[in-house]
């Protein structure tokens, strides 16, 4: 019986976790609006999110698509840099991309121990999450809120680069005189925190 009624609690949970109700608390209890929207057109939002962010980052990177995972209300869409960035410019990486979404309006929430991930909440309740990864690899991803369920199209975006959405992650192949150089960048600032 006891078993029972943990599992009926469980579900509830998460039915109410995925249920579109229009809001979302964050952390420090603030609530986050999401905007009625159904999976494509948050995708679309996504999408949004992504070509701006990849258009502040200066110089240019390349970067393809990556899978987009499509869930019962959420959706997610992700990219891959294939320009290699440097261990001694990550930092400064990902400060562009940190200054671009604070700029936004998006909400710092976590970086990793390692400080090669940063974690951040868009005031309508879009999680956004940029990484460092093998050889130098950064990866952006965004994951709407839960929304009306739809059908999802892929990107429409073309990628700055060859397309490598449809073959197994590949490791980073471009060299940038700036990205890959081997000395710190320039007035570089920190990695991103509270």
């Amino acid at each position: 019986m006891k078993r029972r009624a943990l599992a009926a609690l469980g579900l509830m949970v998460l039915v109410a976790a995925c249920s579109p109700t229009g809001e979302e608390k964050e952390q420090s209890g603030k609530e986050r609006v999401v905007p009625k929207m159904d999976m494509q057109e948050a995708a679309d939002r996504a999408d949004k999110i992504l070509d701006d962010t990849f258009a502040a980052i200066v110089p240019p990177v390349q970067w393809t698509h990556r899978q987009t995972m499509a869930g019962k209300c959420s959706t997610d869409r992700k990219r891959t840099v294939m320009t290699v960035i440097s261990e001694e410019r990550r930092s400064a990486f990902l400060g562009v991309v940190d200054r671009h979404w604070r700029s936004k309006g998006f909400t710092f929430r976590a970086t990793s121990k390692d400080k090669l991930s940063a974690y951040y909440w868009t005031p309508d309740g879009f999680q956004v999450n940029v990484q460092i990864g093998w050889k130098g690899q950064a990866h952006l991803e965004v994951t709407t809120p839960c929304v009306d369920p739809s059908d999802v199209a892929p990107p429409t975006a073309p990628p700055n680069g060859p397309d490598y959405s449809k073959q197994p992650p590949t490791a980073p192949n471009v060299t940038s005189d700036f990205w890959s150089a081997k000395t710190p960048a320039p007035g570089a600032s920190a990695t991103p925190s509270s």
